[in-house]
């Protein structure tokens, strides 16, 4: 029963997926749906996966050493979405594929330092999260620094800094959230033009809105409850604030 009710939850997502995208006048496969997964267990992945998701999104490093054993022979994607702290940063680096929540240039360089000390042969992809309002609970580097962090981590040989990552405010109007997702945008355009290079990643969007997300350029959109379900309210609360779904 709980295999179908993720399937069929998995495939009304994908549907509006394709129906923002095509709304923006943009193809649903240039958009990553991630699973965010985070307080769930290892069996609603295994549900997702067997469904056909493919990327998962995990908040905290020691949860996922947790589930990871059981579903170690899944082909997933894995990406830390939640705030990482410096002390955690070398199991994140050797049990993720990507780190979307990068927002200190000490945090890049331990990570980098502990792939080089792994002989990683793939560099270790990341994104930078930015602050795109002035909310003390949220983590995130603010706008005006981003470029400064970018041009540092690119300095970086074992990380692959492939664009930026926001956690607006949690509004109930979608539309209230558009400018916060357009400001990411523009500040990945005149970031890539600063670097003369491509910074093809935008994350943002979860649940509640990321049909409008994709509407502004979204190429990864965060989706937890509409796919696994609410979460229980015990994980909630210890989840932390301004987590990722």
């Amino acid at each position: 029963m709980a295999n179908r009710f993720v399937q069929e939850n998995l495939k009304l997502v994908q549907e509006r997926v394709s129906t923002a995208a095509r709304k923006a006048g943009r193809r649903a496969d240039e958009i990553t749906l991630i699973g965010v997964s985070k307080t769930h267990p290892a069996e609603r992945i295994r549900e997702a996966y067997e469904a056909g998701l493919r990327h998962f999104g995990e908040n905290r490093v020691q949860e996922w050493e947790g589930k990871r054993g059981a579903i170690e022979d899944l082909a997933g994607t894995w990406h830390l979405i939640g705030h990482l702290q410096s002390n955690k940063a070398a199991r994140a680096a050797r049990m993720f594929h990507c780190v979307d929540s990068v927002d200190d240039v000490a945090l890049a360089q331990r990570l980098d330092r502990v792939r080089q000390e792994m002989n990683a042969t793939e560099r270790l992809r990341v994104l930078i999260e930015v602050r795109v309002a002035e909310e003390e609970s949220k983590s995130g580097v603010r706008a005006e620094e981003v470029a400064e962090l970018a041009e540092k981590v690119l300095l970086l040989e074992r990380l692959e800094l492939a664009g930026l990552m926001c956690i607006p405010p949690l509004l109930d109007d979608a539309e209230q959230v558009r400018p916060y997702f357009r400001r990411l945008r523009e500040l990945r355009d005149e970031l890539a033009k600063r670097l003369s290079r491509p910074l093809p990643v935008l994350s943002m969007g979860m649940s509640h809105d990321f049909e409008v997300a994709i509407e502004e350029g979204a190429t990864e959109v965060r989706v937890g409850t509409a796919i696994f379900g609410e979460r229980p309210k015990l994980a909630q609360a210890s989840s932390g604030l301004g987590s990722p779904d």
